[in-house]
């Protein structure tokens, strides 16, 4: 069967390309990433160097001699200058990096494209980068699945709501709810005369957990472990905060019944303490380990181990299993726990990212013919 070539661009360590890859219909041709840690792990997974800047002149003159099908991106969300000459996108977004993908469109003209961001895309600057957004997308000539183009007078009004382009693991066989938004979008020119979109998939059929207890691991290193002192200040902080409507505190997330993750964050490390663990051992309860102030605490509060949050990504127990069931996920042995946590936060749930692949690649199909 045909298969489309895409671009792999902010590719972090190649989630969204391995959601696409799992479809057997999509093959990668290039990729861009500026993080060494994440350079270091993609190249170790898929064996290509992914080095190279989505913003500079060079990698664009490059993108266009790339024959290719599908532009890929989970590119961070940076606020818009709605100021200057209003002259056209280049005006609105230069100085964003949604401007140098929308360059990178502009230039190549590909078939298709998919950009993934966090769900508060929508209501980013009072929802005017999100409009900002559409329309660059409208005026290259793209339709963007979901998203609805009202003509006024003077401009033109993108309407949306989250249940059109906003999708949660936890409806696809993954015990976390971190939401996010998906920006589908296809050549205009070549979609049929009166073609009504699908909604984009808002499940899947996968049940690899049957909660959040289900992926844990069963025996966890001390280092994992709160110290008493530490959990004390949690509680003392939350106690404070008490009254903030948003939650603010640590939550352990598996004291609830039919437990789902919290969102793992970016950050790696300031963002464990909205997924903790209760797995009492008795042999850690009260001991002193060197890599603590205090005694471990007594109630069995851990953190989540790197291993689990890939877990809650996909890339652990599902994205490289081969045909003889056995997991060839790995990163190197150099990436330490602290850059594991980042480059898992920093990735996207590749059960999500296959769904959505399966739908593109019907899509395609459809407007090209299947060979």
């Amino acid at each position: 069967m045909k298969k489309y070539k895409i671009i792999d661009l902010f590719a972090g360590i190649g989630g969204i390309r391995r959601g696409y890859e799992l479809t057997g219909r999509f093959e990668n041709v290039l990729s861009a990433e500026i993080d060494k840690h994440a350079c270091k792990a993609y190249k170790y997974i898929y064996g290509d160097d992914p080095f190279n800047d989505v913003t500079s002149n060079n990698f664009k003159e490059l993108v266009s001699k790339i024959d290719y099908d599908v532009l890929l991106a989970g590119f961070p969300c940076q606020a818009f200058s709605i100021a200057g000459l209003k002259s056209g996108f280049e005006d609105k977004t230069r100085g964003t990096l949604f401007f140098d993908i929308a360059k990178i469109l502009e230039i190549t003209k590909p078939k298709a494209f998919m950009l993934e961001n966090v769900e508060g895309l929508l209501k980013h600057k009072k929802g005017q980068t999100f409009q900002v957004m559409a329309e660059t997308l409208d005026f290259l000539g793209y339709k963007i699945v979901g998203v609805d183009k009202k003509e006024n007078l003077l401009s033109s009004e993108f309407l949306t709501n989250s249940e059109n382009i906003v999708r949660t693991p936890k409806n696809f066989g993954i015990p976390q709810k971190r939401a996010r938004v998906f920006i589908m979008g296809f050549r205009k020119k070549d979609i049929p005369e009166n073609y009504v979109f699908p909604k984009l998939p808002v499940s899947n059929e996968l049940r690899i957990y049957k909660d959040l207890n289900d992926l844990l691991d069963k025996d966890v290193e001390a280092k994992y472990y709160l110290s008493e002192s530490y959990l004390n200040t949690l509680k003392e902080h939350k106690k404070r905060h008490k009254s903030n409507k948003s939650g603010f505190g640590y939550v352990v997330v598996n004291d609830e019944i039919n437990p789902i993750a919290n969102t793992i964050m970016a950050t790696g490390g300031s963002g464990k303490e909205r997924n903790l663990i209760r797995q009492y051992k008795a042999d850690y309860d009260g001991i002193k380990i060197s890599s603590k102030k205090d005694v471990l605490n007594s109630e069995g509060i851990r953190y989540m181990t790197p291993l689990e949050w890939g877990r809650l990504q996909g890339f652990v127990n599902y994205a490289f299993i081969d045909e003889n069931g056995v997991d060839k996920f790995k990163l190197p042995d150099s990436i330490s726990n602290t850059q594991r946590y980042k480059l898992f936060g920093n990735s996207v749930c590749i059960p999500v990212i296959k769904s959505m692949a399966q739908y593109m690649v019907e899509r395609l199909d459809c407007f090209y013919g299947e060979e």
